[in-house]
């Protein structure tokens, strides 16, 4: 869960200002009030603020002065502005002098949330990017977003993000299971200029042919049995923002010719429907599959390869780079304990050289799972190798060291006996579909008790 924005609502309406602090209390924030801008600022020298909502209309200091005098003094800040529906002009005024976003009048609690949820994202946004720097400086480890490293092979992946993020090129990240790869594709969104659009993900290889077409492009009622009522699929909730499709690799053949033709025209029709459809979108896909050799087998249309590669980003595993694993781990540390609430623990030499020398079959997901568990156990003190519950004997120095694929084996019965064995739970913690956890139990003789 993340941790709470500290908010300071700023209305001369008494009503407004009480329902305001009322629907954020109740979501979890911390909230302060203030009149108006004169006791606003006041409050704000003697407190920091993730965020003010200022209304623009307010007696002495209107809202844009005052969101002048909170850039000045507190840039770190940001402001979301109140304004009428009839004062659109007043709302770009204030985007011009830097405030994030405006809310327009009436808005109902739901539109607060999602928008303060999108505040909460760009705060993150703002200070990983104010420690990159500071780290930078200091000739330290390089990251983005929850990807942490100095190797070169995630140096190259840092440029190339930067790279494509500011064109509408479509990307194809391809990598291991849990390298990250929704994570380079939600970077360069977020670096975009569809930043602030949405952000659509959908695994293609979690859905069954009939589902996905249908949480793609959307039905309309009576399209199919159980169709109650008309529903937007994946493709218009992504107009004006990225849409990415994980597990691409997974896609039938039918659905790609059904999605090159959205990729060649822009149109779509829902499931059912017969009026046409478009939607603005940037698409990036995601793989752990080859799909070069899927495609000398039959199995993936070269078109539509082309078209969805028109810029590709490998993300390296984890065991090709193995002196990003101390840095990772410190970092989920960080994050865990900041969640927790909890001093950071220490990390006990010999705990270090076992990160260092396991596999990782499960890569950066495995590790960020370890030190999770790790964090919660160790309860304020030092992580040693009793506290890494989840690493392989043959990770532990001075013990015979697994093969690769008997250590995925074993990941993979361990994650089965904690889901009760239940196929689908179990594929979505392993981050993937049920027909290759299926293929994978099978390989490895795996049953259930």
């Amino acid at each position: 869960m993340s941790a709470p924005l500290r908010v300071l609502v700023v209305d001369d309406e008494l009503a407004m200002r009480e329902s305001i602090a009322a629907w954020l209390v109740q979501d979890g924030q911390q909230v302060a009030k203030a009149e108006g801008g004169r006791e606003a600022l006041a409050i704000m020298e003697q407190r920091e603020f993730d965020l003010a909502l200022v209304d623009i209309k307010m007696p002495g200091m209107d809202g844009i002065e005052l969101l002048k005098r909170i850039k000045e003094g507190h840039p770190d800040t940001l402001v979301i502005i109140i304004t009428a529906y009839g004062s659109i002009e007043s709302a770009v005024d204030a985007m011009k002098a830097g405030a994030s976003d405006y809310l327009l009048k009436p808005f109902d609690p739901e539109h607060l949330m999602l928008l303060l949820e999108k505040m909460g994202r760009q705060r993150r946004l703002m200070q990983e990017n104010q420690m990159l720097r500071q780290r930078l400086a200091e000739g330290q480890m390089a990251g983005f977003e929850d990807m942490v490293g100095g190797s070169p092979d995630m140096l190259k992946v840092f440029e190339q993000i930067e790279e494509v993020a500011a064109t509408e090129a479509p990307v194809l990240v391809a990598g291991e299971t849990g390298t990250g790869k929704e994570l380079v594709a939600r970077a360069i969104h977020n670096r975009s200029a569809r930043s602030f659009g949405p952000f659509v993900a959908i695994n293609c290889g979690a859905q069954s042919e009939s589902l996905l077409e249908s949480e793609l492009f959307g039905h309309e009622r009576g399209a199919f049995t159980g169709a109650v009522k008309a529903r937007r699929g994946r493709l218009e909730m992504a107009d004006g923002g990225t849409l990415f499709l994980d597990e691409v690799g997974e896609i039938s053949q039918k659905m790609q010719v059904a999605l090159l033709r959205v990729l060649e025209d822009g149109s779509f029709l829902r499931v059912g429907g017969a009026q046409p459809l478009t939607s603005d979108f940037r698409l990036i896909c995601a793989t752990h599959r080859d799909l070069r050799e899927m495609i000398e087998a039959g199995e993936f249309r070269q078109d539509f390869f082309y078209r969805i590669n028109v810029f590709s980003i490998s993300v390296p595993p984890l065991r090709k780079r193995r002196e990003d694993v101390i840095p990772l781990a410190e970092h989920f540390i960080s994050v865990f304990s900041h969640e927790t609430g909890t001093k950071p623990p220490e990390l006990e030499d010999k705990a270090r050289r076992a990160l260092i020398s396991y596999a990782w079959p499960g890569n950066v997901r495995e590790l960020r799972n370890i030190m999770e568990r790790a964090v919660i156990v160790s309860r304020g003190g030092s992580i040693g190798l009793e506290q890494l519950t989840f690493l392989e004997e043959g990770a532990k120095p001075g013990a015979n060291a697994l093969s690769l694929a008997e250590m995925e084996t074993e990941h993979i019965r361990r994650v089965l006996v904690a889901h009760g064995w239940n196929i689908t739970q179990a594929a979505a913690t392993l981050g993937i579909d049920r027909t290759t956890l299926a293929r994978k139990i099978k390989k490895a003789g795996l049953r259930s008790p």
